[in-house]
């Protein structure tokens, strides 16, 4: 269970760099707004999660669904390139998360 609260924790890391992006530096409320309640979900899942899973994996898994994810919303939706090599480390990126889930003890 603790894995799939990882997990929605990391989305929420998505949500929050999007919005951060889409508030125009804290210019638009929405979207600011949002930014907030984001960073604050993910923040409060992902201490949920390290409660059971080792804090490094957690984290490093936390961060890399984060990361794939900003760099996939930024290629779709804000045109942002989408070049050989990044979407070469992005791969080795989500190979790397896999690896940790896979390999991970608790």
């Amino acid at each position: 269970m603790n894995w799939i609260i990882l997990i929605i924790a990391g989305l929420f890391e998505v949500g929050f760099t999007t919005c951060l992006k889409l508030s125009n530096n804290f210019s638009n409320v929405k979207w600011s707004t949002a930014f907030f309640v984001c960073i604050i979900l993910s923040f409060l899942l992902l201490n949920k999660a390290t409660q059971t899973l080792p804090m490094g994996t957690a984290y490093a898994v936390w961060t890399g669904i984060g990361a794939v994810g900003t760099v996939i919303i930024g290629i779709f939706y804000f045109n942002e390139p989408a070049t050989f090599w990044r979407i070469f480390f992005i791969c080795t990126l989500i190979g790397s998360i896999a690896g940790l889930k896979f390999f991970a003890s608790h």
